[in-house]
């Protein structure tokens, strides 16, 4: 059997360095055997991957680009969950995604953007990555992103 660090890196793939709160809290907190992310954000090497409104019309981000922008986030969520469980193979299962999508006018494709997020958790966690899940279209996010992802995921002892 293959770990979820095993998958990772076979899918070429790293945790980045959990990021710095853009406010007054932290990136996880860890309770009862389980683990909620903050909200994070589509920040590959500390930069942001894509910002604007995710749509169908002339300068919307693509919702081919919002779904890389899910896949980003959620590998940040992974990363600080990862930190507050002691590691990533201390995450035992992936129980719920809330995705939100910033979405232009008439934009109802959220789930297709969000499902970045949930491949991804696929890859990595095996059937262990099956969860529950939201995907929200909201009208703005932090700093303009087009995705942010909250990750609830339970631990061993």
């Amino acid at each position: 059997m293959t770990t979820a660090t095993e998958r990772l890196a076979a899918a070429g793939l790293e945790l980045p360095k959990v990021a710095t709160p853009l406010g007054v809290y932290v990136p996880a907190v860890r309770h009862a055997g389980l683990v909620y992310t903050s909200g994070q954000l589509p920040l590959v090497n500390g930069e942001l991957l894509a910002t604007g409104l995710v749509g169908d019309r002339d300068g919307d981000v693509t919702p081919e680009l919002a779904k890389e922008c899910a896949r980003a986030s959620v590998l940040n969520a992974i990363a600080a969950a990862a930190e507050a469980a002691g590691g990533l193979d201390n995450i035992i299962q992936v129980i719920r995604v809330t995705g939100f999508v910033a979405s232009a006018p008439g934009f109802t494709a959220q789930p297709g953007v969000i499902n970045g997020a949930s491949e991804l958790l696929g890859e990595v966690f095996g059937d262990a990555g099956r969860h529950a899940r939201s995907a929200v279209g909201v009208a703005a996010l932090p700093l303009n992103v087009p995705v942010e992802i909250e990750l609830t995921v339970a631990i061993s002892s």
